[in-house]
């Protein structure tokens, strides 16, 4: 507890834009997040003023830290499984828990606790061997999709490949994997549901997620042309499969959308990029959203306040071209109404260094602004 204004204090293991913008949510609530980070110049480390540095992989780092937090949360999910169990064996309340962690962790995992909960998935095995791969290609048709089982993110961790001598160059380098058919999908959306300790849940507008080159770089909210049935559905999958596998915080379930159903791609139990939206397009953004959750606060109204939402992430580019605080300034001129967000990361080719989102009534006017400001703020373009 925070002896200076009596709240409890929420840790966030991680100093990156999901820690930053949690501590922009925090602090409307009268708290400043308290921030394992790996680095004085993370984007969280940067901008609140509780901070240690210290590394995810080290147990007595997260033990002083958790000396310090009422509860631990996370912004990403690379900390070890036996190391959050250790922490849970010292008495810290941590959310999500290990257990339900492990299911985000692991690709094998969630694909064996889905199947147990009759969750719809892509036909999938586990690769011991080349025979799996040729096996499921077989059941379904090449190409099929290798994973790595731990570690991947942004399209990393991912391969589609197209013959035995393709897959087999993969499992060279790559020790533990798994094989999944090549869905044939419309699109790709995504469900966030929030839950807390009390069992509350609440659910975000159903969003479509752009992708290009494995990386999202576009939501919009709700997703377009999706029918009151079909998002029911999607909720109530996201709300099934946070409720069984006990998740504490926001569960992003990533869904392909094919002609007749959705199939579950991918989980992840924190906040994500499928709902930076909701900073300004929902009544609750899934930063207090998240907050509320782990604290087992009242969860907030999630209802969607304009009838268009797009977010654009800024990718890096090549250096070079106007600084970024003169893009800034001609963006503001140019598109008064879009919401400029920078994480102040170091850029590089490809990365996420920000976000813009812009609301509006009309969807292709409200998508080409948000695309326009992306783009100007995107280095060397």
């Amino acid at each position: 507890m925070d002896t200076r204004t009596g709240l409890p204090i929420v840790g966030m293991v991680g100093g990156g834009q999901l820690a930053r913008m949690t501590h922009q949510a925090a602090i409307a609530l009268g708290q400043s997040l308290h921030v394992l980070a790996s680095s004085p110049d993370d984007g969280a480390a940067l901008v609140a003023a509780d901070v240690e540095i210290g590394s995810h992989t080290d147990i007595e780092a997260l033990r002083q830290f958790a000396k310090a937090c009422d509860v631990i949360t996370f912004d990403h999910e690379h900390v070890p499984g036996d190391l959050i169990r250790a922490l849970e064996a010292d008495g810290v309340v941590v959310w999500p828990s290990s257990a339900a962690l492990r299911i985000a962790q692991d690709k094998a995992a969630m694909r064996e606790r889905l199947a147990e909960l009759g969750a719809p998935m892509p036909r999938w095995r586990r690769v011991t061997t080349i025979d799996d791969v040729v096996a499921v290609a077989a059941e379904t048709s090449w190409p099929v999709v290798l994973k790595a089982t731990t570690g991947g993110y942004d399209g990393r961790g991912v391969w589609m490949v197209s013959s035995p001598v393709e897959a087999e160059a993969v499992m060279a380098d790559v020790p533990s994997l798994i094989v999944e058919e090549r869905v044939a999908l419309r699109r790709e959306v995504a469900a966030l549901v929030a839950r807390s300790p009390f069992g509350q849940v609440a659910t975000y507008p159903i969003v479509e997620t752009v992708q290009r080159d494995g990386i999202c770089v576009e939501v919009i909210a709700p997703a377009p042309g999706l029918s009151a049935d079909m998002a029911l559905a999607a909720e109530e999958l996201a709300i099934r499969i946070a409720s069984e596998l006990g998740v504490v915080g926001l569960l992003a379930v990533e869904l392909f959308e094919t002609a007749d159903r959705f199939v579950v791609n991918e989980l992840a139990m924190r906040p994500h990029n499928s709902g930076h939206w909701t900073i300004e397009g929902a009544r609750t953004s899934q930063f207090e959203q998240h907050l509320r959750a782990v604290l087992d606060y009242p969860l907030g109204d999630t209802h969607i306040t304009a009838p268009y939402v797009v977010m654009a992430n800024i990718l890096g580019g090549e250096p070079g071209g106007l600084k970024i605080d003169e893009r800034i300034h001609h963006l503001m001129a140019a598109e008064p109404g879009v919401k400029i967000h920078m994480y102040g990361k170091a850029v590089r080719p490809g990365r996420k260094i920000g976000h813009v989102t812009a609301l509006g009534d009309d969807l292709e006017a409200t998508r080409a602004s948000a695309a326009r400001a992306a783009m100007w703020l995107q280095e060397g373009k």
